[in-house]
């Protein structure tokens, strides 16, 4: 569903993600862990098209994301991990903004709306504006407008930051039914128990680079002195 081929991406002398590959694959859920500036957010804003890589090949459902932009983006949902935008319309107004983009008929982002925004504990703040939501509102709502279209491959930057115990439980159960449905999920995490008891598979980047790709369960395998995944992080980020 998606293929990274050999991306690389450089800032002046620094080098942020260095020539990395991975595949994702339909029915997975698959977590992207590393430090603060390891290239997490570079590598999802080149996935999405809003950096564009130094060198490297991108395809999103079989179509090049710079050869066939529209194509490439209408595939997926991105949630960013900064959800201040767009912050003088109600939640309502960018949801429907969204779903025009992307041709989402009314009656579809209708039903939608009704089974996503209950779960994610926004229903009563559809009409109020962004502007005077809480970081928490402001993220349900980018993720709302994440799902509105169905994408094939939702991709998530730090996700459940600001969001209150129950919706981050809902998220957690709406990814499993994605990826139960034949969608694919990556997403950014710190937070490694949450990581090690979703996740099908597991990237590890370290100084732009992938140490790591394969399952929880072979990791914590090769690392069997270790009983979590976070003890096998810390280990591997032990010069960091």
């Amino acid at each position: 569903m998606l293929k990274i081929s050999n991306l690389t991406k450089s800032f002046g002398n620094k080098v942020a993600v260095n020539n990395i590959s991975f595949n994702l694959k339909p029915n997975e859920i698959t977590g992207f862990i590393g430090p603060n500036g390891a290239g997490k957010t570079t590598t999802i804003e080149m996935i999405t098209g809003i950096l564009k890589p130094d060198s490297g090949d991108i395809a999103i459902c079989g179509h090049d994301l710079y050869n066939e932009p529209l194509a490439a983006k209408q595939c997926f949902g991105y949630v960013s991990d900064t959800p201040d935008m767009f912050l003088r319309l109600t939640g309502m107004e960018y949801l429907n903004f969204i779903a025009d983009i992307f041709q989402v008929p009314v009656d579809e982002r209708k039903v939608l709306i009704e089974k996503y925004a209950p779960k994610l504990g926004i229903m009563d703040n559809l009409n109020d504006a962004i502007l005077n939501y809480s970081h928490g509102m402001r993220q349900k709502i980018v993720i709302l407008s994440a799902l509105i279209h169905t994408p094939k491959i939702l991709i998530l930057d730090e996700p459940l930051v600001g969001l209150d115990p129950s919706s981050a439980y809902e998220l957690k159960g709406i990814m499993q039914e994605y990826v139960a449905n034949g969608g694919a999920v990556f997403f950014s995490t710190h937070i490694l128990e949450i990581a090690q008891k979703l996740c099908h598979r597991i990237l590890i980047i370290k100084k732009g680079n992938i140490i790591y790709d394969g399952t929880c369960d072979s990791l914590l395998a090769d690392y069997s002195h270790c009983d979590s995944l976070e003890k096998i992080y810390l280990e591997l980020m032990s010069d960091e």
